[in-house]
């Protein structure tokens, strides 16, 4: 072999479409453009197969092709020499195909043309160069290695959950140049990401959910996969996806309870890669830019390698957290707050939590504060850990391995936003405090 397939990977973005040659039994031959040629490893390919009959035919009657693709830079062009080996309807590789294809589709204004049958997996036989002219490579932005590392050195000093967070966002922009992008955390037991830091947008919207398979972010936490896009499509936005949610859960009803996504209003290029730990799904590292194919495979190989390294560090974090010894000397009562009482409301069917008729957040979320406020009314009690919190039976964590600092941050930075007169203050590792300003009225409603 000249050379492998991901020395040529620019040119499998889709900018110039591959060109593919098969032969019939009798030696006739067939030329077809495809949509899109997806890279698979160094030495396999995925094609996709949409509606090329007289292709289809010739590959289950001879299943050696030949493929050229371009560069849509330089202007050079290559000649691979490919063995169909396979068609996948499902799974990862398909969905990111998929995804890829309502991208352009919807580029190229034929959405209701392009839809995907299956992936065609190639074995790459032999890679060759055709001559001509060519232009030179430019330089590149940023080198990515040196970012990644940098990163990944910052993300491996961080001692508590939000500051990692933070410092996550921060490489993105500062390092790679990404000036739009957020985490999402998984809920199991709901089969809902929830949207738990974020950067460059005008409203954070944590808080904000997307249901497991819907959206580039949803199908990416789904097949835990990376799925990446390069144009606009509504297929795959995150609008789509939280109306679907919306409708599920319940109409128009739902909407009093649903915090508005964070997003561009014009994204035409996505990245969404899964936050995984031990083969367990965390989470959802998602990019955007509202230009055209801003994020490239080598952005996508980067991205996955900080994504492996934040949920690695996520474990720790989780596990030192609740390990710590939560006995403690007993703090000062404290100061009866004055003021107006502040009614707080909670709804037991989905843990539903409103301040003063303003909705603040739900789920285990919604349960933790409940149960605080609780036992500050009942017994004043503002110091908390959260070891003592993961075995409250009272909150019915849905899983051991749940990220219960990813709740504690969510529900303090929505307190922050909401401005309410409840704070929650971090006083150490694995230990908290609820600060009061106000007499509170809980309020249980029925349900």
């Amino acid at each position: 072999m000249s050379s492998k397939v991901d020395a040529i990977r620019e040119c499998l973005e889709g900018v110039i479409p591959g060109a593919m040659a098969t032969a019939a039994p009798d030696g006739t031959p067939n030329i077809a453009y495809l949509s899109q040629v997806q890279f698979v490893d160094s030495e396999h390919v995925a094609l996709s197969y949409q509606f090329f009959n007289k292709t289809r035919q010739n590959l289950l009657a001879n299943p050696y092709a030949s493929l050229r693709v371009g560069d849509p830079v330089t202007a050079a062009h290559y000649l691979l020499s490919l063995q169909y080996l396979r068609t996948e309807t499902s799974g990862p590789l398909f969905e990111s195909m998929k995804a890829k294809l309502a991208g352009i589709a919807s580029h190229t204004g034929m959405s209701g043309v392009f839809r995907l049958l299956g992936a065609d997996v190639f074995r790459v036989l032999e890679v060759r160069p055709i001559p001509g002219l060519t232009l030179p490579h430019p330089l590149p932005a940023r080198n990515l290695l040196a970012a990644t590392r940098v990163c990944t050195q910052r993300l491996a000093a961080c001692s508590d959950f939000e500051g990692l967070l933070a410092t996550t966002l921060q490489c993105l922009e500062q390092q790679f140049g990404i000036d739009h992008a957020m985490i999402l955390m998984l809920d199991q037991g709901r089969g809902m990401l929830y949207t738990v830091a974020s950067r460059g947008y005008e409203a954070s919207g944590v808080g904000s959910e997307i249901p497991l398979g819907q959206g580039v972010i949803g199908v990416a936490a789904r097949e835990r996969t990376p799925i990446r896009i390069g144009h606009m499509t509504a297929e795959y936005g995150y609008s789509r996806a939280i109306r679907q949610s919306i409708e599920a859960s319940g109409g128009a009803d739902a909407l009093r309870t649903e915090i508005p996504f964070p997003g561009l209003p014009q994204s035409r290029s996505q990245l969404a890669v899964p936050v995984t730990s031990c083969q367990r799904l965390l989470g959802v590292l998602f990019v955007e830019s509202p230009h055209d194919l801003r994020f490239s495979y080598d952005d996508e190989d980067a991205l996955v390698t900080v994504a492996a390294q934040l949920g690695m560090i996520m474990q720790l974090l989780q596990g030192s957290a609740e390990a710590i010894d939560d006995l403690a000397p007993a703090p000062a009562a404290p100061a009866q707050p004055a003021g107006a009482p502040l009614v707080v409301r909670h709804y037991p069917e989905n843990d539903s939590i409103f301040l003063g008729g303003e909705y603040l957040i739900k789920g285990v979320a919604g349960a933790i504060f409940w149960q605080l406020a609780r036992d500050y009314a009942e017994h004043k009690r503002t110091e908390f850990s959260n070891r003592e919190l993961r075995l409250d039976p009272r909150i019915r964590l849905p899983d051991i391995s749940d990220n219960l600092e990813a709740r504690l941050v969510l529900l303090g930075k929505r307190l922050a936003e909401r401005d309410a007169c409840v704070r929650i203050e971090k006083t150490g590792r694995g230990r908290f405090r609820l600060n009061v300003g106000r007499p509170l009225r809980l309020v249980e409603e029925a349900t």
